[in-house]
């Protein structure tokens, strides 16, 4: 078996129109084609200013690379792409690229098998997976209701973004100070969800790497009366050293990952004890090859692994066969549940969510395959690239 074609696809998918500060939802996917037929696909996609495009163009950059090769060398590839492009710096970008290539990979392996890529990495230790989603919501009030429906319908953890003044600054921090004023108002709005909950609810904060040292203490001493489960991404990912400083005047619990890449940006932090929680992207990190290596990593530390997820479909289900077979999984992200129905007008079967957990199938691979024709019909209006 060899690989006799690669496809990239990069979609904006319907009804995602809003943009946050500068970006807005989209999806890069990547098919493999194989001279027997077989077809795997996989996910990469990204969210800032156009890095789709960016993302996609170095798929095809790559494509050559990958023709005429054997697709169950997962291992062989992965070194040989990420080292390969080691002057370009081999984290982000090309991590990003190779997420999407070993997917695909894990996908085309299965189903060549005949077994879910669960069973390949060493067999389920769970049966389904418990998910985190979030609420939304422009006031504390809302918030609240917002939550009370996702309990309601099955979900026990949530993440919120209650400081919201920082949200513009969401991909270009510059000085990671924010107003005493807008502390207290999310204090408050906090305060009301947590009243409206009880005490058995897990709270999630996201602070998206948009803090200095001092704003994220404070941001953090605003909340630390309400039991939050996390407060994620204080600062840049370069931002270890305040990370650090972080740790010794904190005893709240800390959580990072979605902008690390590869178990080498991990081994430092989980080494000095910084985090209680690691959330590295399946999509961003290196595929589920990398992911596994990260949860073992973890493992040895007793850090608990949840995921990023909140982007696209095969983002949500390749996290999902890697976290079935982990023993240190928290709970996998995944974004309100409309956009779950969003997902399933792209996938050839739905995926199975009920009571705030997902379940996977025993079908081959990933267990489900892109609908391409609904792919095709919503691809991103600048791509491919003008010429």
């Amino acid at each position: 078996m060899i690989i006799s074609d690669v496809e990239v696809h990069v979609v904006a998918p319907a009804g995602t129109d809003e943009v946050i500060a500068g970006s807005r939802l989209g999806w890069v996917f990547v098919s493999i084609t194989t001279d027997t037929g077989l077809v795997g696909f996989g996910e990469c996609s990204n969210w800032a200013r156009n890095s789709n495009a960016i993302i996609g163009a170095a798929l095809n950059a790559v494509r050559e690379t990958l023709i005429g090769r054997d697709p169950r060398t997962i291992e062989k590839l992965w070194h040989e792409i990420f080292r390969h492009y080691t002057y370009l710096g081999n984290r982000g970008l090309v991590t990003t690229v190779l997420s999407g290539i070993d997917i695909a990979l894990w996908d085309l392996k299965g189903k060549a098998l005949g077994a879910p890529i669960h069973d390949l990495l060493g067999g389920a230790v769970r049966d389904d997976l418990l998910l985190y989603t979030h609420p939304g919501g422009a006031t504390g009030d809302e918030a609240a209701a917002n939550t009370r429906a996702l309990l309601a319908a099955g979900f026990s953890a949530f993440k919120y973004d209650p400081f919201s003044a920082m949200i513009q600054f969401h991909t270009e921090y510059l000085s990671g100070d924010i107003a005493r004023a807008d502390v207290r108002w999310s204090a408050e709005y906090m305060h009301a969800v947590r009243a409206e909950v009880g005490p058995d609810v897990e709270l999630l904060i996201d602070f998206h790497g948009n803090y200095n040292a001092a704003s994220a203490l404070r941001c953090i001493q605003a909340l630390q009366d309400l039991d939050i489960t996390w407060f994620e991404e204080p600062f840049p990912p370069e931002g270890l050293a305040a990370l650090r400083q972080l740790r010794g005047q904190t005893d709240q619990p800390l959580c990072v990952g979605e902008r690390h890449h590869t178990r080498w940006d991990f081994a430092p932090v989980l080494a000095e004890g910084l985090v209680n929680y690691v959330m590295p992207d399946v999509c961003w990190t290196g595929g589920i090859s990398e992911l596994k290596k990260i949860a073992t990593l973890a493992e040895v530390y007793f850090v608990p692994v949840a995921p990023h997820g909140a982007l696209g479909p095969l983002q949500a289900i390749a996290g999902a066969h890697v976290m079935l077979t982990v023993p240190n999984f928290y709970r996998l992200e995944i974004l309100a549940p409309q956009y779950i129905a969003m997902y399933d007008e792209y996938l050839t079967a739905p995926l199975d969510v009920a009571a705030g957990r997902l379940r996977l199938s025993d079908r081959p691979g990933l267990g489900v395959d892109l609908d391409l024709d609904a792919v095709r019909a919503h691809a991103d209006p600048d791509w491919p690239p003008r010429s």
